[in-house]
């Protein structure tokens, strides 16, 4: 049985918590923005930072915690909106790789700049939490 939480434990793990929301619900609106839904953007960031030759519908499946028929129809809209193209794997021709059209790169660009200036403002005070979190024995 976990050892007792204290009402200082509770309280750190609630404004963690917040914090994290916080910072989806900023993604999820700057994706929105953008023509995205935040699993499209998720998808455009897991594909750009694949290895080269790597993101394949099953490796943006098991990155975004999808079944592989979901993975299929988030990347097929993807396709769909010219944000992503299917190339053919130089390893094994029958698989698909995918890469991110030059709108995808631009959409993502500008996403990415936007979410790396968020988490340095919000950087401290995640770290601060952390520590409050780590401080306090919670694991």
């Amino acid at each position: 049985m976990p050892s007792s939480l204290t009402d200082a434990d509770y309280l750190a793990l609630a404004e963690f918590r917040f914090s994290l929301r916080q910072f989806q619900a900023f993604s999820e609106q700057k994706a929105e923005e953008c023509g995205l839904t935040p699993q499209q953007h998720q998808a455009l960031l897991v594909i750009r930072a694949a290895p080269a030759g790597t993101a394949t519908i099953g490796y943006v499946a098991e990155r975004l915690i999808l079944k592989p028929h979901s993975a299929t129809g988030l990347v097929n809209r993807l396709v769909a909106l010219d944000f992503v193209q299917r190339g053919r794997s130089h390893g094994d021709k029958r698989q698909a790789v995918l890469a991110l059209t030059g709108a995808g790169h631009e959409t993502l660009a500008a996403l990415s700049a936007t979410h790396r200036e968020e988490i340095r403002r919000l950087g401290p005070l995640l770290i601060g939490l952390l520590a409050k979190v780590q401080d306090q024995g919670l694991q």
